[in-house]
């Protein structure tokens, strides 16, 4: 488990850029001096005592007589106040540093969980459509934001404490050596049992409890969504409670797996604890019976100090690892995020639009999702000829998006092409075909923005043309009612269009194709929300569009296929029949 621990973490490492990899370094060399400066504050102990019980020992170290001679140190107050200010020093410099390499820590800690999420968010949004349509959605959304999150807390940030807690419990170790052999020796002995036997008996635990974290937390977010999004019909069948009750399972299971965990990292404390103060309160009586209390109080006191850091030391260490070991499930889903491929033109400028200037040929197209499915397309031909108005019909699952699909570049033949004016359509090329393209779905999506920003969606607010924005507007026949609206173009849809009818999202959708000034629209039930009248109105604009504009149209009426010059049908993969415009009559 420990080797599949640091396996997942040298993963993680390669998808950290060069300069957080000098943030880190940087850190190291902050916990190293951290540790002398624990170390000088240990030390500093045996002057200060010895000092206070005999103020004129300090005259027997060859290299203090100097400093005392710079500083004109010569009575007795004078001595035990310049060790007194040098021990005060000593202990603030420890803390000052360890301040400052906790600060340093959570800072790249949280520096490199925003550079994670946004690689992941941007390796998501790349990925090719039929990824995208074969998984959850609520899984990637747990991965980009909660899991890296967990990264965050839970991997990140205990790494950079087991490595500051192993750096110091090393310098702690060999100055209470130094000091205290044997007492030393006594004390790692001890840390090294107690220890061992928690690692032993909890780590199997640790496993099972980051497997039922990692799995819990995305069914959390699938029933939160799930809920959420479905709240209408929740609402109609009085199903809260059901939603209440897988809720409250999961996040039961969730909560007592994460409480689990906290136990586990924090039942060595309180042992430890006591087990010091039965070691000092041992080596204190040893020390005294054998030399006297004068004699034994500076290495008392630097056993005392020692071990006052050396535990809540090995404590973190423990816990860090702990906390690694119960979090390592969710390190592996971000890793298998992070392992999305890239395309490999991502980097390169979209070049100008695929010419299409003459038409658009599928040639004997198949296409199935993946080997174990059967077959949605079957050996399709078919030509488009630029400025066409052509009308898909068919029966539910007869291929008809997927087709557009696969002319749209979004999925791959899985045999055949399609070719634009006789030139090849391939992922190298795609971006440039799909500059083309405007697509208005069955039910479009609206994002919680102005109307205006709906209109023309993901591009920055000081980019977007207001005069084109109107124009598209007029044209789906939504400019009447904008203007209606106190706000007109700055009204806000409300999340997923909810302030707005179905007529008015799918209208603001059809809007969006128009501002985009394509050259190819696809239009898939797009105009299935609309009444009769306004979906006349709509398809009356479409066909009046230029006739450059190539418009296919997917419907179940018949009538919204009226404008088209050619009707195809297709069933069970294949067309049937086509004409032009016969099957309406």
């Amino acid at each position: 488990m420990t080797d599949s621990i640091f396996k997942n973490i040298k993963k993680l490492w390669q998808y950290i850029g060069k300069t957080r990899r000098l943030h880190f370094i940087f850190l190291i060399i902050l916990m190293i001096l951290a540790s002398f400066a624990e170390i000088l504050s240990i030390g500093a102990v045996f002057p200060f005592f010895g000092v206070l019980m005999d103020p004129n020992k300090i005259l027997d170290v060859p290299f203090i007589l100097p400093f005392l001679k710079t500083f004109n140190i010569t009575a007795t107050d004078q001595i035990i106040a310049a060790v007194t200010i040098f021990f005060c020093l000593a202990v603030i410099l420890a803390g000052a540093m360890r301040i400052m390499s906790t600060w340093v820590s959570v800072r790249l800690s949280f520096a490199l969980g925003r550079d994670l999420s946004n690689d992941i968010y941007k390796r998501t949004l790349y990925q090719p459509y039929s990824i995208h349509v074969s998984r959850n959605s609520s899984d990637v959304i747990n991965g980009i934001w909660v899991k890296v999150s967990e990264v965050i807390f839970y991997i990140l940030m205990p790494v950079f404490n087991l490595i500051s807690s192993t750096i110091l419990c090393i310098t702690l170790v060999v100055t209470l050596l130094v000091v205290t052999p044997n007492v030393a020796l006594m004390a790692i002995g001890g840390l090294i049992i107690v220890y061992g036997v928690i690692i032993k008996l909890t780590k199997e635990k640790l496993k099972i409890n980051s497997v039922t974290i990692a799995r819990e937390s995305n069914n959390i977010i699938k029933n939160l969504q799930e809920g959420l999004s479905g709240i209408r019909d929740v609402l109609i069948d009085n199903s809260q409670e059901n939603f209440c009750t897988t809720y409250n399972n999961t996040n039961s299971v969730l909560r007592r797996a994460q409480g689990t965990n906290q136990i586990i990292g924090q039942i060595p404390n309180f042992i430890l604890v006591s087990l010091g103060m039965v070691l000092i309160a041992f080596v204190s009586y040893t020390l005294t019976i054998s030399g006297g209390f004068a004699k034994a109080m500076p290495s008392l006191a630097a056993l005392t100090l020692g071990l006052q850091r050396l535990l809540p030391n090995a404590q973190q260490l423990y816990a860090a690892w702990s906390t690694i070991t119960g979090s390592q499930a969710s390190l592996k889903d971000v890793i298998d995020l992070l392992e999305q491929p890239y395309p490999e033109n991502i980097d390169e400028a979209v070049s100008l639009p695929v010419p299409f200037k003459r038409d658009i040929t599928v040639n004997n197209v198949s296409f199935r999702y993946n080997e174990n499915t059967p077959l949605i397309l079957k050996n399709i031909d078919l030509k488009i000829t630029k400025g066409a108005r052509i009308g898909f019909i068919g029966t539910t699952g007869c291929g008809k998006s997927t087709l557009l699909d696969i002319v749209m570049g979004l999925l791959n033949p899985s045999e055949g092409n399609i070719k634009v004016d006789g030139q090849l359509i391939t992922e190298s090329n795609c971006r440039s075909w799909q500059a083309h393209i405007a697509h208005v779905p069955q039910i479009v999506f609206l994002a919680d923005n102005t109307i205006e920003s709906n209109i023309a969606f993901g591009i920055p607010t000081e980019l977007i043309d207001k005069n084109r924005v109107r124009r598209a507007a007029e044209q789906a026949q939504l400019a009447e009612i904008i203007d209606s609206w106190p706000l007109k173009y700055d009204t806000r849809v409300g999340e997923r269009g909810v302030q707005l009818s179905g007529g008015q999202c799918q209208r603001i959708g059809i809007a969006r194709a128009l501002y985009k000034e394509a050259s190819l629209i696809i239009l898939d039930e797009a105009t299935s929300a609309l009444d009769s009248k306004t979906e006349k109105e709509v398809l009356d604009s479409i066909e009046n569009l230029s006739k450059d504009i190539t418009i296919l149209v997917i419907a179940h009426r018949l009538n919204t296929l009226g404008f088209c010059t050619e009707v195809i049908e297709l069933d069970k993969g294949g067309i049937i029949k086509s004409s032009l415009n016969n099957i309406l009559h």
